[in-house]
């Protein structure tokens, strides 16, 4: 063991103890455990996969940033590892890896940078020292001052003159000023207190939501706890996910990630946190609670207090790549234990592989890679609490040696892991890379992002599809993509919109990108958004424009809460909150990027969120709207009905050749007669049936209501056409009569097959 001086220059302390020694330890697990040994001796279990490493100096931190090397000289199936006495939960550390540094080959071993635990479950600081400056949250006094990332992270010379081979020249300055350090965690919590909601798929209603902006702005969360964890367990905050409805959060990146060296530069930093580099750890700046491994048990309270309120919690994870970038990137942690065996290197070895367009991919056909994966995956599930998971471009980890792969080992080692086959598993299914696009294909237990319902949904109410061919197989579970292998109607995730691309308002405000503060020249974010204005480009005080606006935010919500599969709502929508046409907010930690929960103070736009609820509250009642099983079609009973059945603007049971003519109207009709599932008894279940008409033409139409055996009246439940849904229409109308549709608008009829309480009205008004 030897003691240095950091590399401020400052020395060693005088008097420090005397060096501790360094037992064998175990390789097992990997990380850092404290624990106490056989002998009595309580102290900490270092252990770290390094394959090709010639020697790894475990590093302590004092308060004072005084830094203690203790040689690892246990080895065992590539795995380093000691037994340290004496180092207690709180304890800062970190490696230096040795080796050869020769990036033509690959190998970026470089001892004078400090590297993040791969299995660090805690990080205190960030990239880029010490500096501070006032908090802009109200959380403390000083918080980092973001600028360009030091030269000293990177283990290349960054600013070599000669640009085009300044990543083989090895930079020998010292990072540790300038980067994170893991912190020893005692984790003894055993879950006992915990009771998990374990929301049967099906049933499942996401709201996808990022910890801080959904906090941020939020008037019942007192300051101190906003963008936080603690913010999020907060009763306003759940307040609100409760009266809305939903089953489960899916939070944006919660897992330590890092800022880009181009955002820091501009005065931005990463907001989304796709950009991963210690999987173990909750990112310590949504933490009120501390960074010295408070944030761990704050994260844990969380997932509690939303257990609690039936709530389930999916973490977007992001195993696809790291915030190290490509090979002008810094070397913050895999880059620098095994270059070559974290990352999938091109046929020149000094360059990388990149499916995912962030520089790098993880080379997650190596056994070590796979095991960082899943046991991240399972540290969460077992220790954190979490139900589920959102692998963001999924494919690009479903790739064996370069194609995607269903029977890839990532996939087969879910399918047999008896805690992550149990689990909620989203699939982005695609990456950037040639055959990446993957809508469909992944294998039973996971289900997947439907882009296609995305598509075809926005379509339809902007007036851009040709028929509704495709509308018809989204609204009714996507059996075209998901009927085979045992798989279910809700592995389509559906979703109008999503953290990338515009909010819901957005959408209905604007065909074209406005991402000028992201600083990038308008180029980034995607050009194809299926957008429609409704006559004016942003913000406008046409009161006919800003109505059509909200009808037609009514008309995507009541479209996706009616569809079969899983509905995804994204946090805001339901209020109105815009992004002022910034379809790419990534980089906005800003009110553009927050929820603005003073739009509930609009009436229409509350009216906008009890819509939402009530709609999911009828989804919550009726199993003929959250099916297990795929509708046949097929007529059935004595009467002959089909399970579901289509219908033209005419009122006509549609023929093969309506599919393919141009329309703006669809009718579906949900039979809730013998649904093909039983109760937890084994009995049949049974449900009202529905008739849904959705009629995106800029004119009214008058729509015939199908008549016997279909129905003898219809209740009108839901008219999008009226503002104001706090209250249900209630009327009735004759099986037969003409129904008058108004203009872009969605009619929701409970089918009344013996009408009682005299006839029905048969008005021709909604």
């Amino acid at each position: 063991m030897r003691r240095t001086a950091p590399a401020t220059g400052r020395p060693a302390r005088d008097g420090a103890a005397p060096p501790r020694p360094v037992r064998p330890g175990s390789p097992q697990p990997l990380g850092a455990r404290f624990r106490v040994a056989s002998d009595g001796t309580a102290g900490t279990n270092f252990a770290l996969w390094a394959g090709g490493a010639e020697a790894v100096d475990l590093c302590l931190f004092d308060a004072d940033g005084t830094e203690t090397r203790c040689p690892l000289g246990e080895l065992t199936h590539e795995i380093w590892h000691g037994f340290v006495p004496g180092v207690h939960p709180g304890q800062r550390y970190g490696f230096r890896v040795h080796g050869r540094w020769d990036p033509w080959t690959g190998a970026r071993w470089n001892p004078a940078k400090l590297l993040l635990d791969p299995y660090a479950r805690a990080v205190d600081g960030d990239f880029g020292g010490s500096r501070t400056a006032p908090r802009s949250d109200g959380r403390g006094d000083e918080e980092p001052s973001w600028g360009a990332l030091p030269p000293e992270v990177y283990g290349h010379v960054r600013d070599w003159p000669q640009q085009h081979v300044a990543d083989t020249v090895r930079d020998d300055r010292d990072s540790a000023p300038y980067v994170p350090k893991g912190v020893v965690v005692c984790d003894d919590d055993d879950w006992s207190d915990d009771h998990r909601p374990k929301i049967p798929w099906a049933d499942s209603v996401i709201y996808e939501l990022h910890v801080r902006g959904f906090t941020m702005r939020h008037p019942g969360i007192p300051e101190r706890l906003r963008g936080t964890y603690a913010g999020l367990a907060h009763p306003a905050a759940i307040g609100h996910l409760t009266r809305l409805g939903v089953t489960a959060v899916e939070l944006l990146p919660v897992q330590q990630f890092a800022h880009e060296d181009h955002l820091l530069r501009r005065g931005l930093r990463n907001y989304w946190g796709y950009n991963s580099i210690g999987y173990f750890a909750p990112h310590a700046a949504y933490s009120a609670s501390g960074t010295g491994g408070q944030q761990v048990g704050e994260f844990k309270r969380m997932v509690r207090a939303l257990h609690a309120a039936g709530i389930e919690v999916i973490l977007d994870v992001v195993y696809n790549h790291t915030a190290e970038a490509g090979e002008l990137g810094p070397t913050l942690s895999l880059r620098g234990v095994d270059n070559r065996g974290y990352y999938r290197l091109q046929q020149d070895p000094r360059r990388y592989a990149d499916y995912t367009g962030c520089g790098n991919t993880l080379h997650v056909v190596q056994p070590n890679v796979l095991r960082l994966i899943t046991d991240s995956l399972r540290y969460w599930v077992t220790e954190m609490g979490v139900d589920g998971f959102r692998f963001d471009l999924a494919a690009a980890l479903a790739r064996s040696m370069h194609d995607v792969d269903m029977l890839s080992p990532f996939l087969a080692v879910i399918a047999q892991d008896p805690v992550l086959r149990r689990v909620k598993l989203i699939a982005e299914p695609w990456d950037v890379g040639s055959g990446g696009y993957q809508v469909g294909a992944f294998p039973p237990l996971w289900t997947e992002w439907n882009d296609r319902y995305r598509d075809a949904v926005r379509d339809f109410w902007r007036g851009a599809l040709p028929d509704v061919r495709d509308l018809g197989y989204r609204l009714a579970g996507s059996s075209d993509l998901y009927a085979w292998g045992g798989r279910r109607p809700y592995a389509s995730v559906n979703f109008v919109t999503a953290h990338d691309g515009f909010t819901l308002r957005d959408l209905v405000s604007y065909e074209r990108k406005h991402n000028e503060a992201n600083g990038e020249g308008n180029r980034d974010g995607t050009d194809d958004n299926r957008a429609w204005n409704c006559g004016a480009e942003g913000p406008t005080d046409d009161p006919a424009v800003l109505a059509l606006r909200r009808r037609q935010l009514r008309n995507l919500l009541t479209t996706l809460l009616l569809s079969t599969g899983v509905p995804m709502l994204v946090a805001g929508d339901e209020l109105g909150r815009t992004q002022g046409g910034n379809n790419n907010a990534y980089c906005q930690d800003n009110e553009t990027g927050w929820v603005d929960w003073s739009l509930p103070a609009d009436p229409g736009w509350r009216a906008l969120t009890e819509l939402c609820s009530r709609l999911i509250a009828l989804r919550h009642a009726h199993p003929v709207l959250r099916r297990r099983a795929f509708f046949s079609g097929r007529p059935q009973g004595p009467d002959g009905l089909r399970d579901l059945a289509w219908f033209t603007a005419d009122g006509r049971e549609m023929t093969e050749s309506d599919w393919y003519a141009p329309t703006a109207t669809l009718g579906m009709y949900l039979s809730g007669r013998d649904l093909p599932q039983r109760d937890e008894r084994g009995s049949p279940v049974t449900d009202d049936s529905f008739l849904a008409v959705l009629h995106a033409d800029p004119e009214p139409g008058r729509f015939p209501l199908p008549g016997p055996p279909w129905a003898a009246a219809y209740e009108l439940l839901v008219d999008t056409a009226r503002e104001d849904q706090s209250e249900p229409p209630g009327t009735r109308h004759a099986a037969g009569s003409p129904f008058l549709l108004p203009a872009r608008s969605v009619v929701l009829f409970r089918v009344v097959h013996h009408p009682s309480g005299g006839p029905p009205s048969g008005s021709e008004t909604g």
